[in-house]
């Protein structure tokens, strides 16, 4: 066995040692066996067989970490916890080691996650993510519930990464425990967002040439508002909800160069007469020029904070001062049109991205404001438009619905709207 420091002896021919040895065998037998041989549907199922193996090996070595844990293994070298041991005897980052012995370590309180995981039905991804979510229960919490919990997070498993795993387990108890589980999410999301702000930050580096660098760090809220807002300037009709990130905006420009120009747009668009006062005097930068070189094709201007921009942006500036804000009518609008109209109104599309939130398609993440609304029932079918049968799908699931090549199944999301799966029917 060989590890990041070293080679190891097989130790004493435990029957674990020697069961290891035989699976190791098996893996190379397979490799030799000749992967070209195998067909689309062979190929299908020995890559998931695969990944399902590699799941139970990480089982078990979650396991066998726990177990050296409590024989203190890390002494050998005078490490100072058997996760930096691990990390050190295999190469393993020590942040991975920790959720290694972490996930181990949760087999005696978790039994039916310690269980799938024995089978390869959970991966050490979603094992942590669940053992994160367990732990973080309110201490208040009955063993029943917790229960529950648990077997909630590990059958989603199946049909969620780690990632939709985590947000799932962050409002576990309004599928479990409604009655608390709100209170509980405030309660964490209050501590989170306290957090977030206390670490928000923005530097602004002048590079010299002309150029600006910024970095910063914004609560996710905020991150999320100005991302719609940039998206609103980079791709309005929704042109961004394409899912290759290199055509998503225009075509051969990449989005962060996208919106980029598109946060050049945001700041420009800003009134300094909604922004509060510097110095006693709004927050608007004052353009000094003279007037020849305003009219002139050459010339430079000068800002009240000392920078200098030609004379031909001030001009382009001066163009684009004026704003025409946008205003929303306070009339009610009806969410359920029936036949009325085809296309749902901006109401009706508000009141289904607040339910969805995202493209339902299990495993996308596409936000709301990418993704179009598909009715359920077919609008060529007598489907109506209306929000209980209509949903969010990003466009290149979208495309999916539509394609005769896949079969769309509904089924409902443990939070309560309905989510989808596509599965390619095996005669097209």
């Amino acid at each position: 066995m060989v590890g990041g420091t070293g080679t190891f002896s097989p130790g004493s021919g435990h029957p674990v040692l020697a069961a290891i040895g035989r699976a190791d065998e098996h893996v190379g037998d397979a490799l030799e066996l000749g992967l070209l041989t195998l067909g689309e549907v062979d190929a299908r199922s020995a890559l998931v067989a695969a990944q399902q193996l590699i799941n139970r090996a990480t089982g078990l070595v979650a396991r066998l970490a726990a177990r050296a844990d409590e024989l203190q293994v890390g002494h050998v070298d005078g490490s100072p916890s058997t996760a930096v041991w691990f990390a050190n005897a295999t190469g393993t980052t020590r942040g991975e080691a920790h959720r290694v012995v972490r996930v181990g370590q949760s087999a005696e309180r978790y039994v039916r996650l310690a269980a799938a995981a024995a089978t390869g039905a959970v991966s050490l991804d979603q094992a942590d993510v669940i053992v994160r979510a367990l732990d973080a229960l309110p201490d208040e919490i009955d063993a029943e519930t917790v229960g529950r919990a648990e077997e909630v997070l590990v059958a989603n498993a199946g049909r969620f990464d780690a990632l939709a795993l985590r947000k799932l387990g962050k409002r576990i108890l309004d599928v479990v425990a409604p009655e608390v589980g709100e209170a509980h999410e405030a309660r964490l999301l209050a501590a989170e967002e306290r957090s977030a702000m206390a670490a928000a930050s923005l530097t602004l580096r002048d590079l010299g040439d002309g150029r600006t660098s910024i970095r910063g760090v914004l609560p996710t809220l905020h991150a999320e508002m100005l991302g719609k807002a940039l998206d609103a300037y980079a791709a309005p009709g929704h042109k961004n909800a394409n899912p290759d990130e290199a055509d998503r905006f225009t075509t051969g420009t990449p989005s962060p160069l996208r919106r980029g120009e598109a946060f050049v747009e945001l700041i420009e668009a800003l009134d300094a007469r909604d922004l509060p006062d510097v110095g006693g005097t709004n927050a608007t930068v004052v353009v000094t020029l003279d007037l020849d070189a305003l009219l002139r094709d050459l010339g430079v201007a000068t800002l009240d904070t000392g920078g200098r921009i030609s004379a031909a942006e001030a001009r382009r500036l001066a163009c684009s001062a004026n704003l025409v804000p946008a205003v929303l009518g306070g009339g009610s609008e009806v969410l359920d049109l029936g036949r009325s109209q085809r296309s749902h109104s901006k109401a009706q599309r508000l009141a289904i991205a607040i339910r969805d939130k995202t493209c339902v398609t299990d495993g996308c993440d596409r936000p709301a404001h990418q993704c179009q609304v598909h009715h359920w029932t077919l609008w060529s079918a007598g489907g109506s438009t209306t929000v209980r049968d209509a949903g969010l799908l990003c466009g290149h699931h979208h495309r999916k619905v539509h394609d005769p090549r896949y079969e769309t199944r509904r089924t409902r999301h443990p939070l309560g709207h309905t989510s989808v799966r596509f599965v390619r029917r095996p005669w097209i």
